[in-house]
């Protein structure tokens, strides 16, 4: 997180407001979509920008599973997420995540480990009874 001070922006606030109330992990674009209406001459370039400060400011985090497009998530406390292999949905997990993992790792390997991120893939109900 950083310690760079930014001024406040109608924009941010409002980039983080959206993210804040919606569990759909979304892309920039679909933000984009979300203000432009507000925010007539927004470009998709600012709300780069303005994601960007907000991880920067670790009010929101950056999931990256190797799609075409990276998704945003303002839940910054540490979860897992279940990924759609046909959608590409993304799902917040409610457990807790699995410090004992971290404990093994340390015991195998001379780090120290902090953190780790674990990301379940499969396909979503919805994908499921579309198949059938």
């Amino acid at each position: 997180m950083s310690k760079k001070k930014y001024r406040q922006s109608k924009q941010r606030t409002k980039i983080l407001e959206i993210l804040r109330k919606t569990d759909l992990h979304p892309t920039a674009s679909w933000i984009y979509d979300r203000l432009k209406k507000e925010f007539p001459q927004l470009s998709i370039g600012t709300v780069y920008r303005n994601l960007t400060i907000l991880i920067d400011q670790g009010m929101i985090q950056k999931i990256e599973n190797g799609s075409t497009f990276d998704r945003f998530d303002a839940h910054t406390n540490p979860h897992y997420h279940f990924i759609c292999d046909v959608c590409g949905g993304i799902k917040d997990i409610d457990i807790n995540i699995n410090e004992q993992i971290d404990r093994i790792i340390t015991e195998k390997l001379p780090m120290t480990i902090k953190r780790h991120k674990i990301d379940f893939y499969g396909i979503c109900p919805e994908c499921e009874r579309k198949k059938k």
